[in-house]
C-alpha cells in the first residue's frame, strides 16, 4: 500500500520527503506536486524504475518521459549543449513552467527511452517538488495520470488512476496552481522552436531570445519567425524524438520531457 503524506502540516512533510527520497533510491515510485499538474516519478539513472514508470502509465520507449531538476548546475550536467539560448532561458524563466530539449551529456549512464540524444529538462517552481529534488538529484517525472486521461492536479486524483499497489508514495502538495501546461522549447535547432505552447507565451521568449519558431501546427505551413530566418521557418520538420514533441499537440496535452518530452497528459 501507498504512504500518503499532506504536506501542508511541517512534520508530514518532513517525513514524507525523506520517505520519498528512500523510495526513489531504492528505484520505486512517487508522486509529487508540480507548479503545473502532479508527477509520477522515479531515479533517472535507474533504467528498471523508469521501465516501471511507463508501464504504470501505459507508455512504451517511445514516449520517453522528462527529466526535473533542484537547480541549474543539475541540468548542466545532463546537457551536452544548451545553443545560444538555453542559459539565458533558464535565468529568465527558471524554476518555472518551461521545457528545454537540449542534446544529452552522451557520457551519462541512463536510458529513459527512445530519445535519439536528447532530453527535456525544467525546473518546477513547487517547494515540495524541488526539495525532493536537491535530496535524491535528477528524477525522471510524466504526468501522474495513465496515459490518455486528465492529468491530476489534486493528489486524490493522481491515486484514483495509479492506484496504491505501485506507488509508493504520495506527496500531497494541495491543488496544484495552474492547469496549463509547461512550454516546451527545442534548443537543438540554431533557432529556439516551440514544440508545444504553454504558460511561457511565445512573446516572452522572443523578448529573451528574439527570433523563435513557434509551434507547428498539423498541416499548416511554418510560420516566418520574428526576425527574417525564413530558411530556419521552412525547414522540413523532423519526427518528435521525445515525449514532449510527441505530447505537444497530442491528445494528452501532454509535457514534453525527458528525451524529448515531459510531466505535463503530459503537462509538467
Amino acid at each position: 500500500m501507498s504512504r500518503i503524506y499532506d504536506c501542508a502540516d511541517e512534520t508530514a512533510r518532513k517525513d514524507g520527503i525523506a520517505d520519498a527520497a528512500s523510495a526513489v533510491r531504492r528505484g520505486d515510485l512517487v508522486v509529487l506536486p508540480t507548479d503545473t499538474v502532479y508527477g509520477i516519478g522515479t531515479d533517472a539513472f535507474n533504467p528498471t524504475a523508469v521501465a516501471r514508470l511507463l508501464a504504470t502509465k501505459g507508455r512504451g520507449r517511445e514516449m520517453p518521459p522528462p527529466v526535473l531538476v533542484g537547480s541549474m548546475r543539475a541540468a548542466n550536467a545532463l546537457v551536452d549543449d544548451l545553443g545560444n539560448h538555453g542559459r539565458d532561458l533558464m535565468e529568465e524563466f527558471w524554476p518555472g513552467p518551461l521545457t528545454l530539449v537540449c542534446t544529452a551529456t552522451p557520457s551519462l549512464s541512463w536510458d529513459l527511452g527512445d530519445t535519439k540524444g536528447t532530453v527535456g529538462v525544467r525546473m518546477p517552481m513547487d517547494p515540495v517538488a524541488l526539495d525532493l529534488l536537491k535530496e535524491v538529484g535528477p528524477m525522471a517525472v510524466s504526468s501522474a495520470n495513465k496515459s490518455g486521461q486528465p492529468s491530476a492536479t489534486r493528489v486524490e486524483e493522481a491515486i484514483e488512476q495509479l492506484g496504491e499497489e505501485d506507488v509508493a508514495v504520495y506527496l500531497d502538495g494541495g491543488e496544484t496552481e495552474s492547469r496549463v501546461s509547461s512550454t516546451i522549447v527545442d534548443l537543438t535547432y540554431a533557432v529556439p522552436r516551440v514544440l508545444r505552447a504553454g504558460a511561457i507565451s511565445i512573446e516572452q521568449l522572443r523578448a529573451v531570445c528574439g527570433t523563435v519558431i513557434g509551434e507547428l501546427r498539423r498541416g499548416r505551413r511554418p510560420v516566418q519567425p520574428q526576425g527574417g530566418d525564413a530558411q530556419a521557418a521552412d525547414a522540413p520538420q523532423e519526427a518528435p524524438s521525445t515525449e514532449a514533441e510527441r505530447e505537444a499537440g497530442a491528445d494528452e496535452g501532454a509535457e514534453r520531457g525527458a528525451p524529448g518530452t515531459a510531466p505535463d497528459g503530459d503537462k509538467n
